[in-house]
């Protein structure tokens, strides 16, 4: 009766157990639920987050420019993208475009690679959608659209390639498990560069640019940081202890992030500000999402309540210092705090996944490196792609009058809020 019994648990447990080369059903249906999640951040939580932050006359653009990102992120991504990023080669993936030799019974670990192929995509669609923000209200809409494509084919896939692609070159064994450098110094920096080109909006440092509704970016900030768990804990593309850590700490990270963020803006200004506490949860976020695979509670701590302070000092000091006007300061929160958090991953490993031989400084290096790498090849080609995007439009910037009565109104005839 004993034996009987334990054949039968082993066969429930059957599909928990299953070899790395077979397809696990739990996996596949996790990552179903975290694929749908990060779908989740690009066309409602940045475009809230983002359109709430931006003036009235605007809003309705700004959320446009994250709807078309994913939107046209999704279609270049199964053309090409993601075989640059995915496909066998040094420099750039070749072999899989139009996702050529994937079937339904590809495998990538334990789930579907079609599954796999979804979920990649909404990262690329979500990293140019970050750096919409630096741009907003006086970039053309075709002219971005235009840049959408080049950028996730020539910037984002390539350094997607070389950090989780295979891609060995330029590979320095940088620790980044969701995107550190992928995703979020890569679009700051993107984002920065086309801010420098575009000039500053008319107006900028002398009238006052208030935020459409602060109402809506804390709603967009709260349904990134749900979203969020399926791009950190989605990153181990499986369900097990890892994924489970990697949640955690990004939900411990987000919150101290808020408070790093309200302590500074407290001491400075005396008035915590519901936008300050909303930035503060995307700065706390983007600081763990490299090590949200390998730190454990107490750095997650630090890593986030640092990246909240870090994200307040460079929006309201490093950003009046360099001029450049960044809208919503996608470098500032996305870059900078970035950096930090590569930076940060090396030091603060869990004692559960350190390694007999690990040698932080020499990790730190292979951080640093990969963060300069990042930086150069992102500010070099985004400026020569977002000069092809604007010659292919007549020029990359809206004229004074677009800008001065709105880009709702003037690009897409609609108004954000009627009354």
């Amino acid at each position: 009766m004993k034996n009987k019994f334990l054949r039968i648990v082993a066969f429930l447990l059957l599909p928990l157990v299953a070899s790395a080369d077979e397809l696990n059903s739990g996996d596949t249906a996790w990552m179903l639920v975290a694929t749908a999640f990060v779908m989740l951040m690009t066309p409602a939580g940045l475009a809230l987050f983002y359109g709430g932050m931006t003036r009235s006359k605007n809003v309705l653009n700004t959320m446009g420019m994250s709807l078309i990102a994913f939107a046209v992120g999704t279609l270049v991504w199964v053309l090409a993208g993601y075989s640059i990023a995915f496909g066998e080669g040094d420099f750039f993936g070749t072999g899989k475009i139009l996702l050529a030799g994937v079937t339904d019974k590809s495998l990538v670990g334990t789930i579907p690679e079609l599954l796999f192929v979804a979920f990649q995509g909404t990262f690329a669609a979500i990293a140019v959608a970050i750096a919409s923000g630096s741009m907003i209200e006086r970039v053309k809409f075709s002219t971005f659209s235009i840049f959408v494509a080049l950028w996730i084919l020539f910037v984002y896939a390539p350094i997607a390639h070389w950090a989780w692609g295979g891609g060995e070159t330029l590979h320095f064994n940088e620790m980044d498990f969701a995107g550190g450098t992928v995703v979020h110094i890569n679009a700051g920096v993107a984002g920065f560069v086309v801010a420098m080109i575009l000039g500053r909006r008319k107006g900028y440092g002398t009238s006052a640019m208030k935020p459409f509704s602060p109402v809506l970016a804390v709603l967009g900030a709260v349904l990134l940081w749900f979203g969020w768990f399926g791009f950190n804990a989605g990153s181990q593309i499986a369900a097990d202890g890892i994924a489970g850590n990697a949640f955690l700490v990004t939900n411990v990270a987000a919150a101290v992030g808020i408070i790093g963020w309200l302590v500074a803006e407290y001491i400075v200004y005396k008035t915590p500000t519901l936008i300050g506490g909303a930035s503060g949860a995307i700065a706390g976020l983007v600081a763990i999402t490299p090590a949200s695979g390998s730190t454990g509670l107490t750095g997650a701590i630090v890593i986030g309540f640092v990246g909240g302070i870090i994200g307040f000092i460079g929006v309201f000091k490093f950003k009046r210092m360099f001029k450049v006007d960044d809208s919503l300061d996608a470098f500032w929160i996305h870059g900078l705090v970035g950096i930090w958090g590569s930076i940060a991953t090396a030091i603060f490993i869990a004692p559960y996944f350190t390694e007999a031989d690990y040698s932080m400084s020499t990790q730190l290096v292979s951080q640093i490196k990969t963060i300069a790498l990042t930086i150069v090849y992102s500010g070099i080609v985004t400026a020569i792609i977002f000069y092809i995007a604007s010659a292919i439009t007549g020029g990359g910037r809206v004229d004074e009058e677009t800008e001065q009565r709105g880009l709702d109104e003037v690009v897409h005839g609609e108004s954000g809020i009627n009354l």
